[in-house]
């Protein structure tokens, strides 16, 4: 029996301008046509990462493809050029941001979340000759011969986290914030719900939205994710688990504060988030956002490039949950019984609450 408690989402209207922005790291210059060439003279592969909100630097999904490229350069002989997104901000600056990408020299572009859908599948459509892929969408709107879409298993990796939650309550009452109410974000709390629910069909799992579509900052707002948080810790909760981007930096403030713990999302937050907030972490949903990058650039790179939609699941290591800071090792045997059943197919984990 499900005794999920669902919370109004907090709605602030953003009415912010466009502003594509470059990330905090220089930006590198191509060369003629498109290409430029590496001390040994070979071809370098031009790289275009346009970022979600919040960019490299929110020590979560951004921050994860920001690895993925940066690897790529280090081993694959890429170069880069960043741009983030600003909440608020129309389709046509989406469009206009992969465009300048490409008029740049960088005829691979990566996309960087689901709002990019619809613009990526314009432009896609435009550029034929460059190979493009995108985060977290696999809807007909990006779909195109060129386009790659990247995908995960949310659900299956916030299964697990789900488990670590419950398991470590002692209150038997348990948060999920999300940073905004789509369905891509419906899957974590699907997952954290079920698995928590796997381990105590009792258990009280507190729900939070930041922000509804068309407003994105519940993706980068600390302030939100930090007022959510103290609520549920309020309310009685020990464990609150995030689906929202920088965001989440707030909610391991309130968790610090509360002296209380929370659970990371996308990457290992107890090693990526600031350091005064990182002992509060008892575990991460890790969502191999890097791994999916890097492979793109790879298949480029050896000119293995196929459209269509690739699944990073639980089986083959595209999300899975962190173990650092030995917090969660006296229950790792547990979560891990409920990680093989998964693969093995003995549990299906349901994508929509």
């Amino acid at each position: 029996m499900r005794h999920a408690t669902k919370i109004a989402a907090v709605v602030a209207a953003a009415a912010l301008g466009l502003a594509a922005c470059g990330s905090d790291t220089p930006e590198e210059t191509p060369g003629a046509g498109g290409t430029g060439t590496s001390a040994a003279g070979g071809e370098k592969i031009m790289v275009g990462l346009a970022y979600d909100v919040g960019g490299r630097g929110d020590q979560s999904f951004n921050d994860a493809a920001a690895a993925g490229l940066d690897k790529a350069k280090a081993e694959l002989n890429a170069e880069g050029q960043e741009a983030t997104a600003t909440s608020g901000e129309p389709e046509s600056a989406r469009e206009e941001r992969l465009e300048q990408l490409i008029d740049a020299g960088y005829d691979n572009i990566v996309a960087v979340g689901f709002a990019y859908a619809q613009a990526v599948g314009k432009v896609a459509k435009n550029n034929p000759d460059v190979n493009f892929a995108i985060i977290d969408d696999a809807s007909a709107d990006s779909a195109g011969p060129n386009v790659q879409q990247l995908t995960f298993a949310e659900h299956e990796g916030s299964f697990l986290v789900g488990v670590a939650a419950a398991l470590k309550s002692t209150s038997n009452i348990i948060g999920f914030v999300g940073g905004v109410e789509t369905d891509l974000i419906k899957k974590f709390e699907a997952g954290y719900v079920a698995g928590a629910e796997a381990v105590k069909p009792d258990i009280d799992i507190k729900i939070q939205y930041l922000t509804q579509v068309p407003d994105f900052s519940g993706f980068n707002s600390v302030d939100k994710g930090k007022a959510a948080a103290d609520g549920m810790y309020q309310a009685g909760a020990d464990v609150v688990y995030h689906a929202a981007g920088g965001s989440g930096g707030g909610v391991f403030q309130s968790a610090k504060a509360a002296n209380k713990m929370a659970i990371g999302v996308d990457s290992d937050q107890a090693l990526t988030a600031d350091a005064a907030v990182r002992d509060v972490i008892i575990t991460s949903m890790l969502k191999k956002v890097d791994v999916a990058v890097f492979d793109f650039i790879k298949s480029v790179s050896d000119d293995t490039f196929q459209g269509g939609n690739k699944v990073f699941d639980l089986k083959a290591g595209g999300v899975d949950y962190s173990t650092t800071g030995g917090k969660i090792d006296d229950i790792k045997d547990q979560i891990d019984e409920y990680k093989e059943k998964i693969i093995s197919g003995e549990i299906t984990v349901p994508t929509a609450p």
